[in-house]
């Protein structure tokens, strides 16, 4: 075993040091401390006793390192990594983390870079160690630099729990302001992902919506206006109180077009509970029926306008028909202009919408009704905005490094596993026919010799989903020098006509497992067949438990985003015993 000769050789650099002509900057000879350090951590990676063999030198290179200098923060950099690769104990697990809190106070912006990004890789398996230096993290945020203000959005948006929601949606909020243009489409539909996974009240739910709308709405992603639809319809207790909101925030701006969306259709829905009078917890202010149509109709007129948006404001319009107790003659009106707009869209609605007064007027006032709540079909959204505890407690998720920052992937990640009651979109899982033995290995079993022992038999392989020619099949293999590790190759194809592009594919396992994603091998998935994308699972399994997999696909295809998640339970039980 060499492990115990490379932590003599180290021990023997950072106590007693070697010839003045290999130190630099007053460490010995840090390039060979960097090269032993990564080697110890290839040797300690999933093998405890080597691990334990180097815990408390790697204590001591932590705690007598000079980082005056760049040579000894490289050191330290090294020895972090090797730290949290091992199985180190969690004391020195949480010193590891407090050295990369002060490199967020180093004066050199790669230092802090590194610090953030490193950061970022320890927040899932060490969340509690990285928190405390959350008001730091934080301080990052307004730093000039766009790669470091970047990091820190990320880094702050994976900080997010049921604790400090109300803080850290404070400064991002305020971030969302400031923050340059290339950042605000991240930040925006980070704040509107962990509302929705850890908002405290509904209330305070649809007023950070409606905060991320009114400042950055040209950057939400694009379910935005149907999410804040939905929660308000859920939320019947605050219908006054949202449409009173919107009203005010749509008559100061109609620019931002999801804001105009969702105000339009919060209006139509409710637009009697506008003016029947004040709401207690909004600033009282009178609406008259004349105010609600010019302001509709503004919207209707305005060059800033989207087709979708006055697609919603002239079904407002409609629906005000039946809900306002003046003469309905100005909706009429307006309804008739628009059925010769060149839109095609606008045209046969407004088209349907005169015939509706004319031809089928005793009708309209039941078509017209208040919509229906819409089931979510999303298994990881939570009734009220609130996530199950029980389900929080039973998994935990592991992401992988994403090939480019993008927030928007890290607090997607957070909200894997949600309640698993809900049917799963790809339903249950079918074996693939195991690969057929080499003649090698037919000649080996026939001759049973002692010298070399036969192989296990192969695990089938798994299909577990398949959607519009994309197809994910799982296949496994189990290292006979570690019985409880399995390696699980996630192999993707595509045998569609259009390429298949940003694909991400993330997992998550219960907490008596251990699991580590590597690097995928693209996020293209080329039309009929071609490349396909592989990506490595390596799970522990130590108590030699069921296994159950729960996998989220993101991507992109013929145009549209797509985003599947379902679990996968019955595995071969190859793969566990």
């Amino acid at each position: 075993m060499v492990v115990p000769q490379l932590v003599q050789i180290l021990r023997t650099l950072v106590t007693t040091g070697y010839s003045t002509e290999h130190s630099i900057s007053g460490v010995s000879d840090p390039f060979l401390q960097v090269q032993i350090l990564r080697l110890l951590r290839i040797l300690g990676r999933n093998h405890e006793e080597s691990s334990e063999t180097m815990n408390d030198l790697l204590a001591q290179v932590a705690t007598n390192t000079d980082t005056s200098r760049n040579a000894g923060n490289a050191v330290l950099l090294e020895t972090v990594l090797t730290i949290m690769a091992i199985h180190s104990a969690v004391g020195l697990r949480v010193l590891a983390v407090n050295i990369l809190g002060r490199f967020l106070l180093n004066n050199d912006k790669n230092i802090r870079y590194v610090a953030l990004t490193s950061l970022l890789q320890l927040v899932q398996s060490d969340h509690s160690a990285v928190q405390r230096h959350r008001s730091t993290v934080v301080e990052c945020l307004q730093e000039t630099d766009a790669s470091l203000s970047r990091r820190a959005l990320e880094l702050s948006l994976a900080l997010v729990n049921s604790s400090n929601v109300r803080a850290m949606m404070q400064e991002l909020q305020a971030f969302l302001e400031s923050c340059p243009p290339d950042l605000r489409a991240d930040c925006a539909s980070g704040i509107l992902l962990a509302a929705e996974r850890f908002a405290p009240s509904k209330r305070w739910h649809i007023d950070t919506i409606l905060h991320v709308l009114t400042t950055a709405g040209a950057h939400v992603r694009d379910d935005a206006v149907a999410n804040l639809t939905q929660l308000i319809g859920e939320a019947e207790e605050l219908h006054t109180y949202s449409v009173r909101r919107l009203y005010s925030a749509l008559a100061e701006d109609i620019s931002q077009q999801p804001l105009v969306q969702v105000a339009a259709w919060c209006i139509g829905e409710y637009g009697d509970l506008l003016l029947e009078g004040n709401c207690e917890e909004t600033e009282p202010f009178q609406v008259e029926e004349e105010d609600v149509l010019a302001l509709l109709e503004k919207v209707l007129q305005s060059h800033m306008s989207l087709p979708a948006t006055r697609g919603y404001a002239i079904t407002a319009l409609m629906k005000l028909s039946t809900r306002l107790r003046g003469d309905n003659n100005r909706i009429r009106q307006v309804v008739s202009i628009y059925g010769s707009c060149v839109d095609l869209e606008l045209q046969q609605r407004a088209v349907e919408y005169n015939t509706l007064f004319q031809k089928y007027d005793h009708m309209r006032a039941a078509i017209l009704e208040k919509m229906p709540l819409v089931e979510r079909r999303d298994p990881h959204v939570k009734e009220g905005g609130k996530e199950k505890q029980t389900e929080a407690q039973l998994l935990e998720v592991t992401a992988p490094a994403p090939t480019e920052p993008q927030a928007t992937k890290l607090l997607d990640l957070l909200d894997l596993l949600g309640d698993t009651s809900e049917p799963l979109s790809s339903g249950h899982a079918q074996y693939l026919p195991p690969q057929a033995p080499s003649p090698g290995e037919t000649l080996i079993h026939l001759l049973d010799l002692p010298c070399a022992p036969p192989p296990p038999a192969p695990i089938p392989s798994v299909r577990v989903f398949e959607r519009e020619g994309l197809q994910l099949d799982l296949s496994f293999m189990r290292p006979l020098e570690t019985p409880a590790l399995l390696l699980v190759t996630a192999t993707t194809t595509n045998s569609s006509k259009e390429d298949v592009t940003h694909f991400v594919c993330q997992a998550a396992v219960p907490k008596s497992f251990q699991l580590q994603l590597q690097a995928p091998s693209g996020n293209t998935i080329p039309a009929r067949g071609d490349l396909p994308i592989t990506q490595v699972f390596r799970i522990l399994n130590p108590n030699k438990a069921p296994l159950r997999l729960k996998l989220r696909l993101t991507y992109n295809h013929s145009g549209q985003p797509v985003q599947e998640i379902f679990e996968v339970d019955n595995l071969p039980v190859e793969t566990w015993q």
